[in-house]
């Protein structure tokens, strides 16, 4: 083997094991299906998810959006989601109130009691995550946080906490924070279709 493709299997094996630390951990799988049952039962109930993270967890929080408002699988009916992405809106806020507000503006302007707000944020820490996820805790709306390390200030203004257990580089975060948005998705859709 190569030092290319040696690089190439070490990479993938420290993903591997970071998923496999978060699958270990039956408390995490069970607030995966508590998360989703909370995002069904607002839509249930005519309610939005709002998704917002930074830079990867932005398109995160946009493939989440996507996937549910248009399609992830199978044909069925649009659920309302909607991610806090549109430019003109962030730079317009974080231009007249600072980039600290720019999720809490959009969860300000958006949200409502019953919705929910999937917050992202690998470190736990980020300041416009976690102003978004006051937002929400004021209005009576829900927080669902994706984060990772120590799960940061983000996991204590939660009302569930999917925390993948890695302190190294976010990437290898993302990783599973991607698995644990398609859990979600199938877990929501599974609600939806069989009420």
């Amino acid at each position: 083997m190569n030092a290319r493709h040696a690089r190439v299997l070490a990479a993938l094996t420290e993903a591997r094991a970071v998923l496999d630390r978060f699958m270990s951990d039956p408390q995490q799988l069970e607030r995966v299906v508590y998360a989703a049952e909370i995002m069904a039962n607002a839509l249930r109930h005519d309610k939005k998810i709002i998704s917002c993270g930074n830079g990867g967890s932005m398109s995160d929080a946009m493939h989440f959006a996507e996937e549910l408002s248009g399609r992830f699988r199978n044909d069925r009916p649009a659920y309302a989601a909607i991610a806090l992405s549109d430019p003109a809106f962030l730079s317009c806020v974080a231009n007249d109130y600072g980039y600290e507000q720019v999720f809490a503006r959009g969860v300000a302007a958006l949200g409502q009691r019953g919705d929910v707000l999937l917050a992202i944020s690998t470190s736990g820490n980020s300041a416009n995550v976690l102003r978004a996820a006051e937002a929400a805790r004021a209005k009576n709306i829900k927080v669902i946080a994706l984060t990772g390390k120590e799960g940061g200030a983000l996991a204590a203004l939660a009302d569930v906490a999917l925390q993948v257990p890695h302190l190294g580089f976010a990437d290898r975060i993302q990783e599973i924070h991607i698995k644990i948005i398609h859990c979600l998705i199938e877990e929501i859709e599974e609600r939806m279709q069989n009420d």
